[in-house]
């Protein structure tokens, strides 16, 4: 039965408590640990029930604990100082950003400027709006930014389900469930106007309109906006339920939240009055965006398609996540033309020109492909860690042929992790009696990070004990639960009580479980591994949690192998699976275990960001040399399986028998005895790598450095590059693309036609002069960079790893003719190659390496 009329019951907070509604709406209490020890002063069992939540919380409160509280001076005292920092946090009197660009760019960051659009979310488990690694990175992205003072807002979709909730039957195997979220309950806000009208925004689908309101999830000083179809403005139940599940339905579902996401989220923004001079596409999925800002941009500068994208592509940044080419997100054609026909014809392009810009040729068949789409339309890219963008460079070598592989322009920052949403209280604590205080904000010096010396080997090792120790029983309460949910034996139940032991070394293993990732290489020697974990001086034990795709079965059948082991007598004791992995499971896990389990096969990790979490609460990790341990990894931080080895897919075999006999030799004849060797209790070697880590690492491997990165490299400049093409008149943006028309027209016909080099033998530390001859059509020397290229050889004769010297015109043109000379000295002998190579050069090109706009010399 549909209601007549709806209204909204709101808690009725005392006047005196009335920012109470401030604190809760505001998901800064996520990183601040004394606004969350506030709400659960008030009702620990309340906090605990609504999911760590504290809007439902208050929504279910007794009236009665409100009016106690008032009358309680503690409590009150505690509200005025977190309300008071609060206040503070939220009007800084500088920031990281005032500091470092407020001179620059005085009066020009008052609204955000840079768009940050992501499929997921995770900022706090009450807000159920993530599924994993690439969601809780984005949620740590806005939390930096916001303490940095970055002038961005985030784009997204809201869930009405989010990501599934998971159980395990009585056979181990993964069911999922889907709780409905209820919005009036969360920490969400419905955008309404001047009028208190909500706000909406639409996209056209097939034959019709679809309809989205916009929330807001204030994350600090960010604002995160997220829109969502369940509205009567929708008629159809398909496209009501559009938003109703993260990574759900098929492939029209997942076309139509992306073009709900990309194009719907400018549209939002522009509704919102606001309009960011940078984007940034985290992941492909949002890269319809790009198309939004172009047709919008046409229209209000009354340009076509292509000077729009040109000016467009320099202000938008695309980072990729994934490491291998199956994981990328692809349409057929039929979706494309089922969705976009009369979008391409309203941005004055063919067909085939709009498939152009995201065609990919799989071989025996072509599909749309939205990496290709956002690398078209964006001049920044760049992959997760150093070695994802190595491989990120290999598997877009396709689009820029010709050019040698380590000049591909596409970048790597490496992820980080947000130090306050992770670290425990009680080690914060610790590092707040020895550290500079500046750790908790500038945790990117190095300097702070060397001070961790000072903090006693005792007091740190039994804080890390005591975090171990809440780890067990934490896990023990889990898995009781678990076990009652399933119906399983009263005596079951009750021996749940006695799994694990709080003193024993314990390995932490939880991730999204895809078969890449290998869960279950641990247990390929069950025999070798029972003897480590049960060794009666020196037990072991691990924890697994992690939930797989619904419809992977292989991720599921992985799940049902390590359950099945768990329930063995030999690891009954030592293993245990917690379900149903979420940012509150694995705080608990990255704060407690000693040692983080990795083994991916190399290199399918783009980076991984849990093992991370652990450096900072006193953890180790023993981890195959992929993602961000590529670079992470010293010997006196931690572990490595293997030496970086990469194995084909048809020594799969091989490779999981070489790598778990190492994980074993590693174990058994390293982590364990440097774990169980003590001196007056305290396991003097362990806790050398443990304050090493601290030291070397967490200056590094925090999202406050990444966003700096993005900031310095990215967002900035290509701020200050759009602006300078657009501002105060269009003038140089019209330019620069007639520009990038003529060199287009020409490059056809550009060509190198002769190359001389000054002798076939030279001694070292003596110049080579190095002339050529290059036809340049209707374009001149200054609209191309003529360089010579040399190196040494490889095994084919190819010049390998390269160095570029530009050289210099000579003379003047004649018939489009022109002559470039240039030195180069040695200063190693042997054999070397040289060649000559021209690339597109001008002021507002944010790089010389265009997809199909290189030539070299061919004699």
């Amino acid at each position: 039965m549909k209601p007549v009329k709806t209204i909204s019951i709101v808690p009725n907070l005392p006047p005196q408590l009335s920012r109470l509604h401030d604190l809760a709406y505001n998901l800064r209490w996520a990183w601040d640990f004394d606004t969350v020890s506030l709400f659960r002063r008030l009702d620990r069992k309340l906090w605990e029930s609504t999911g760590h939540n504290p809007v439902a919380m208050l929504g279910l409160l007794d009236q009665g604990r409100l009016d106690a509280a008032v009358e309680d001076a503690a409590f009150m005292a505690h509200f005025n100082r977190v309300l008071s920092n609060f206040d503070a946090y939220m009007n800084p009197t500088k920031t990281w950003f005032s500091e470092l660009y407020g001179k620059t760019h005085p009066g020009e960051f008052n609204k955000p400027t840079i768009a940050y659009f992501s499929m997921e979310f995770g900022i706090t488990e009450c807000l159920q709006n993530y599924s994993g690694g690439l969601g809780v990175l984005s949620g740590d992205h806005l939390k930096s930014a916001s303490d940095l003072g970055v002038p961005l807002v985030g784009v997204g979709l809201l869930y009405q389900e989010g990501y599934f909730r998971q159980y395990l039957n009585s056979d181990g195997y993964q069911q999922e469930s889907y709780p409905i979220n209820d919005y009036a309950n969360l920490p969400v806000t419905l955008m309404r106007d001047a009028n208190g009208v909500p706000v909406k925004i639409s996209v056209t689908l097939p034959g019709r309109e679809l309809y989205a309101l916009i929330w807001r999830v204030q994350v600090g000083r960010i604002s995160l906006y997220l829109l969502d179809t369940n509205i009567d403005d929708n008629p159809r139940q398909e496209d009501r339920n559009l938003t109703d599940r993260l990574y759900g339905g098929d492939r029209r579902v997942r076309i139509r939240q992306e073009i709900l996401m990309g194009i719907g989220g400018i549209r939002a923004l522009k509704a919102l009055g606001l309009e960011p001079a940078v984007c940034h596409m985290n992941e492909g999925h949002a890269a319809f965006l790009a198309l939004e800002r172009i047709r919008q941009f046409m229209i209000a500068n009354q340009v076509d398609f292509y000077t729009a994208k040109n000016i467009l592509a320099q202000s938008n940044i695309f980072t990729t996540h994934t490491p291998v080419p199956a994981g990328l997100e692809r349409f057929g054609f039929d979706l494309i033309d089922e969705h976009f026909t009369d979008y391409y014809r309203s941005l004055g392009l063919t067909r085939d020109e709009f498939i152009n810009l995201g065609r990919e040729n799989m071989g025996d068949y072509v599909l749309f492909s939205m990496p290709v789409l956002a690398l078209n339309l964006s001049s920044g890219v760049n992959g997760v860690a150093k070695l994802h963008g190595k491989v990120s460079r290999n598997m877009w070598k396709w689009m820029y042929p010709q050019v040698p592989e380590h000049e591909i322009p596409v970048s790597s920052i490496t992820n980080g992790i947000h130090v306050q949403t992770w670290i425990n209280n009680d080690i914060a604590l610790l590092f707040d009696r020895y550290l500079d205080p500046a750790w908790r904000t500038e945790e990117w010096r190095r300097d702070i990070w060397e001070g961790i010396d000072a903090v006693p080997d005792t007091e740190l090792w039994r804080t890390h004990e005591r975090r171990r120790e809440r780890l067990v029983n934490f896990a023990r309460a889990r898995l009781a639960e678990q076990l009652r949910r399933r119906g399983a034996p009263q005596h079951e139940i009750e021996e749940a009580s006695e799994i694990l032991d709080s003193d024993a070394l314990t390995i932490g293993f939880a991730r999204r479980f895809a078969t890449y990732k290998r869960a279950t290489l641990i247990f390929s020697d069950p025999q070798r591994l029972s003897r480590i974990l049960n060794n009666a001086d020196r037990p072991v034990q691990i924890i697994f949690a992690g939930k797989a795709h619904p419809h992977d079965t292989a991720g599921k059948e992985f799940i049902r192998q390590i359950t099945a082991m768990a329930r063995q007598p030999e690891f009954r004791q030592r293993v245990v699976f917690l379900e149903d992995y979420d940012m509150h499971i694995a705080r608990y896990l990255v704060q407690g275990v000693d040692v983080w389990l990795n083994n991916p096969r190399r290199p399918k990790e783009a980076s991984g960001t849990s093992g991370m979490k652990v450096i900072y609460n006193g953890g180790l990790n023993c981890s195959i040399l992929d993602g961000w341990w590529a670079e992470g990894y010293d010997p006196s931080v931690g572990w490595a399986i293997g030496n970086g080895e990469e194995y084909p897919e048809s020594e799969a075999a091989q490779q999981d028998y070489i790598e778990s006999e190492a994980l074993y030799d590693i174990l058994e004849y390293d982590i364990v005895p440097t774990f169980y060797t003590r001196t007056g209790g305290i396991p003097r070697a362990w806790m050398t790598k443990m304050k090493n880590a601290l030291k070397l690492l967490a200056p590094y491997f925090n999202t406050h450095r990444m966003v700096q990165e993005y900031t310095d490299i990215y967002y900035l400049p290509h701020y200050d590059h759009y602006m300078s093409l657009i501002h105060p008149t269009l003038d140089a943006g019209l330019a620069y693309s007639a520009w990038r028309k003529k060199l287009e027209n020409n490059w056809d016909r550009v060509s190198v036609l002769e190359m001389q080099v000054s002798g076939e033998q030279v001694r070292v530390g003596e110049p080579v002069e190095v002339v050529t001859r290059v036809h340049l059509c209707e374009l001149t020397p200054d609209d191309v960079q003529v360089q010579v290229y040399y190196g040494t050889l490889n095994t084919r004769g190819e010049i390998n790893g390269g160095e570029a010297q530009a050289m210099n015109a000579f003379g003047e043109g004649e018939n489009g003719v022109y002559t470039f000379k240039a030195q180069v000295i040695y200063n190693t002998s042997g054999e070397r190659g040289l060649s000559v190579r021209v690339l597109p050069k001008h002021e507002k090109l944010p790089t010389p390496f265009l997809p199909g706009i290189i030539r070299w010399a061919q004699m």
